[in-house]
């Protein structure tokens, strides 16, 4: 799995983009700041297209499920991992998931 940089694209699960912010800037990937544990959580979602009446579209991103290196930390905090999978505020509640696309960056990749 490679390593997620502030630069990965991220998408829920209707397609809306996620805003990812990194809390760490001392460690970088291709430029892109790598980004860590709790990083992908409580972030904006714009764009998301599940809209209509009884339709919430997603806005934020909720806890990551998996996705954090059990192995590998900056500073303390895991890094993030091309696998991450977390769960949205969009509707049908729970089962709206946000994933990455792309990574960010192609050069370094973990294990777990």
């Amino acid at each position: 799995m490679k390593v997620v940089t502030k630069d990965a694209t991220v998408r829920c699960g209707h397609d809306g983009r996620v805003q990812n912010v990194a809390s760490q800037h001392w460690v970088r990937i291709g430029g892109g700041d790598v980004l860590v544990d709790s990083d992908p959580e409580r972030r904006g979602i714009v764009a998301c297209p599940n809209i209509g009446p009884t339709m919430k579209p997603c806005t934020t991103t909720l806890a990551v499920i998996s996705g954090y290196s059990s192995w590998v930390r900056i500073g303390g905090q895991a890094v993030v991992m091309s696998n991450l999978d977390g769960l949205t505020d969009g509707t049908v509640p729970g089962t709206v998931h946000y994933t990455v696309r792309e990574p960010g960056q192609t050069f370094v990749a973990v294990d777990a």
